[in-house]
């Protein structure tokens, strides 16, 4: 198996992804992750209106449930996780507001724009375990299902050419009741399950992409 590619080619790749001016509507700054050399990549769907100011994804309330979800499940700490696991997204600028209130939903165009940083992550990384988190993500590699169908199990899908695992994972978001009630509390923690069990989780107890 080739190996992990090294933080310099990571850094100059974020760097490049900072500079994009792809998208008109989309509010800047570009968010991005931490520069690791990992195997598993997490897929979110937009960054909000706090992530920009707080210069990292999932900075805010959605992002304090997620790293719970997955110290509960993987005993990691937010800086631990943030450490093992690349940090992507749909679009990584936050695409501002509605007029009738909440978060705007990035169009066709921002996301195909914003697609071949993601692509260029899969040949970066050439990851072996994707966890899309909420719908918008799922989408993007399962289509569109509803969460019942999708949470709480495991695919193998072809994504740029390359083979990996995906486990969905619902949005944290405090505004959806869907993973704290039934059956979506049953199913994530189905999800999670077989994050921890995924054969990628072990090597990132010990990264070596950490900085």
């Amino acid at each position: 198996m080739p190996a992990v590619p090294t933080l310099a080619g990571i850094r100059l790749h974020l760097a490049a992804l900072q500079r994009c001016r792809l998208c008109p509507q989309m509010h800047r700054p570009v968010v991005v992750g931490r520069p690791v050399a990992s195997r598993i990549l997490l897929v979110g769907q937009a960054p909000g209106d706090k992530e920009p100011k707080l210069g990292r994804p999932f900075a805010w309330t959605a992002g304090r449930t997620l790293f719970r979800w997955l110290h509960a499940t993987l005993g990691w700490t937010e800086e631990q996780t943030r450490d093992r696991v690349y940090f992507a997204a749909v679009c990584r600028c936050f695409p501002g507001k509605k007029p009738q209130g909440g978060d705007r939903v990035p169009d066709g165009e921002e996301i195909a724009n914003c697609a071949r940083w993601l692509e260029r992550e899969f040949a970066l990384l050439r990851p072996r375990l994707v966890l899309p988190v909420g719908k918008l993500a799922i989408t993007r590699f399962l289509g569109e299902r509803p969460l019942t169908e999708v949470v709480g199990r495991a695919f193998r899908v072809t994504v740029y050419g390359r083979e990996v695992d995906v486990v969905p994972l619902p949005h944290p978001s405090g505004a959806s009741p869907w993973h704290r009630m039934e059956p979506g509390k049953t199913l994530l923690q189905q999800a999670l399950a077989l994050v921890a069990a995924h054969p990628a989780v072990r090597p990132a107890q010990d990264p070596a992409g950490k900085e």
